[in-house]
């Protein structure tokens, strides 16, 4: 079962030039995994929210590549909220904890990076199953 301490804030390369600053991530450097799907969130209406589920085997490294939004994490126990307003800064989501993200601010733009294919077995969408699975 893993720990809302387990997620923590990366700060990805910089590289800063007068024409325009360039930043990268790196499977199994910048995100802890070897990146095997990316997708990104945009156009969120005002005060909706996104998420809200759990992954059994999925990881993901988020990132704002424009504006921002607030990621809420939950592993049954404790919550943890990370608001990411920079596209040099991502999160790291390890598996296990429920996930959400709102605040988005006018054009925001997530960047989702994940360590497995999509499949929808691997959901949990259900937050009364994921907090009877998390029981200790």
């Amino acid at each position: 079962m893993s720990s809302v301490n387990e997620c923590r804030i990366i700060e990805l390369p910089k590289i800063i030039d007068p024409r325009g600053n360039l930043s990268f991530l790196e499977g199994n450097s910048h995100a802890p995994f070897e990146i095997k799907r990316t997708y990104w969130i945009y156009d969120v209406p005002g005060g909706e929210e996104r998420g809200g589920h759990s992954y059994i085997n999925n990881q993901e490294f988020i990132v704002a590549l424009s504006g921002s939004f607030d990621i809420v994490v939950d592993d049954g126990t404790e919550k943890k909220v990370f608001s990411l307003n920079r596209s040099y800064y991502g999160l790291y989501v390890p598996n296990g904890l429920w996930r959400g993200m709102e605040n988005f601010s006018t054009n925001s733009l997530a960047f989702v990076v994940a360590s497995e294919d999509y499949d929808e077995k691997d959901y949990i969408r259900d937050y009364k199953y994921f907090l009877e699975k998390n029981k200790i």
